[in-house]
């Protein structure tokens, strides 16, 4: 393991996060708020460390960054940057406990939304502001955003990207993965742009706006209202805000292909096609079940399912109904949602759409076999063979996706949770949905959770947002051993 190379990317990223805590500090400046001398000592700590860092690791002259350097630069920098932009809750006294605000970082960062904050709106708009800007920076992922400031990592940046964006097929966007990183931020921050306009002149005030396109874009669901996209009341800003959320649980290589030949061919497209087809059919199931069970007229049950089957298979977590007293059926549905997920390649988290088709194929195939045993039946994807190894990665995937769940869970219920409150707790963290049902439903938070079950719900966040593998791979001894051929 190269120690002064991982010190000397660890401190120019470090640095340029403690750079963006100057963005809530001048608001805090602005406003006269006290919290700005708890942004300015954790603005100043961070930079002061990141510097600190780098001068005792320089990149030059360090050689490459290989696989290991890679998962331990991105672990390494998820897990600061949660423990670091924890600084501005305690510092300002609105979290006096440090664990609730590393939770509260973590759920930023990781775009989760789960809080432990019972009133949002008496926090300054500066800390508000950097609960959004958090999941806005770690939605896309704050590896890829830093991968353009880092401009003579070379070749190493494979392995920072591949660490941080995995998925079940290693594709690329660009030659350059810097040139990648670029495209998905320009997209990602256009599509923001647009969504803070039409949000202000829908109605929202400018600074919600802004708080709610990054959230959404993000798909997080933090919001500055207590009673979250619900509180405004507005169809045309449930519109808009479900418009943007479909978008972000789109792969982002849609958009790239588009932008670069002007039109694609969507019909073709086997995962938003099953994506697109989902959100419909479920939330046609769930208004129906609504109207049947708890009366509601067709309108309102329409709505609100539209909505929360959005909201939910985008984990997004943004909710304008507590589906937590819904019918069985409904939140069965949810929760099955929150196991699916968004595309792949999006800024959602669960399983990933991609994943659940080629599973399902497998099956298939698998059940073919069973009835011809000399039959060689191969999977398919896009009109293309899939290859074995990405059959391989996303079974492993789903394996330990799902052995994942099931220990959080058991974890979650020896501390006094309901068994289907301790699983919608353990998927809504580990899947990054943010709120779960019962005891962590919409209409509560996550501060009456005791603090083992907040430490299992943070690992759970950063597994999830990091899709398991970069993580996982620390805790294998030989990962730290020496190898000439790494």
């Amino acid at each position: 393991m190269k120690v002064k190379l991982l010190q000397g990317i660890q401190g120019r990223l470090i640095t340029v996060y403690g750079i963006v805590m100057l963005i809530p500090l001048l608001l805090a400046v602005y406003d006269a708020d006290p919290s700005a001398k708890a942004f300015a000592i954790a603005a100043l700590v961070t930079i002061v460390l990141g510097i600190t860092l780098f001068y005792k690791g320089r990149i030059e002259g360090q050689g490459r960054i290989g696989v290991r350097e890679g998962f331990a630069a991105v672990a390494g920098m998820w897990i600061i940057a949660s423990l670091l932009g924890a600084l501005p809750y305690y510092l300002s006294g609105h979290i006096p406990k440090y664990l609730d605000a590393l939770f509260e970082s973590t759920s930023g960062l990781t775009a989760t939304g789960a809080t432990v904050l019972a009133n949002i709106e008496i926090l300054p708009r500066s800390l508000l502001l950097w609960r959004s800007l958090t999941q806005w920076l770690g939605g896309m992922g704050i590896i890829v955003f830093f991968i353009i400031l880092l401009p003579k990592v070379g070749m190493g940046a494979t392995h920072l990207f591949k660490a941080e964006v995995p998925g079940p097929d290693n594709e690329r966007l660009s030659p350059k993965i810097r040139q990648t990183a670029m495209i998905l931020w320009g997209i990602y921050g256009g599509l923001t742009s647009i969504a803070i306009v039409l949000l202000k002149l829908a109605g929202m005030s400018l600074f919600d706006a802004v708080n709610h396109a990054f959230s959404c874009m993000a798909t997080g669901g933090f919001s500055t209202k207590n009673g979250n996209i619900g509180a405004y009341d507005s169809l045309p800003i449930e519109l808009i805000i479900m418009f943007f959320m479909i978008l972000s649980g789109v792969n982002f290589t849609i958009y790239i292909n588009i932008w670069r030949k002007g039109s694609i061919n969507l019909i073709r497209n086997t995962e938003l096609k099953v994506y697109l087809g989902t959100i419909g059919l479920t939330t046609s199931v769930i208004a129906l079940s609504l109207m049947l069970q708890k009366e509601y007229g067709w309108s309102l049950a329409l709505r609100e399912a539209a909505f929360q089957v959005v909201s939910v298979i985008t984990t997004t977590g943004f909710f304008i109904a507590d589906f937590n007293i819904w019918p069985s059926l409904s939140k069965m549905i949810l929760f099955s949602l929150m196991f699916i997920g968004g595309c792949a390649a999006s800024t959602s988290g669960g399983l990933k759409m991609a994943r659940i088709i080629l599973l399902l194929k497998m099956g298939a195939a698998q059940i073919k076999q069973a009835i011809h045993p000399q039959l060689v039946s191969n999977v398919f994807s896009g009109g293309r063979t899939v290859e074995p190894i990405v059959l391989k990665n996303v079974t492993r995937f789903f394996f330990l996706f799902v052995l994942s769940f099931v220990c959080a869970s058991i974890v979650f219920a020896a501390i006094g949770f309901e068994p289907f409150d301790a699983m919608g707790a353990a998927i809504a963290t580990l899947g990054n949905a943010g709120p779960g049902f019962g005891a962590v439903g919409p209409a509560v938070t996550y501060a009456s959770v005791v603090p083992l079950g907040k430490i299992v719900m943070i690992i759970c966040m950063l597994l999830g947002r990091l899709e398991l593998m970069t993580f996982l791979v620390l805790i294998q001894p030989e990962f730290w051993r020496v190898k000439k051929n790494w």
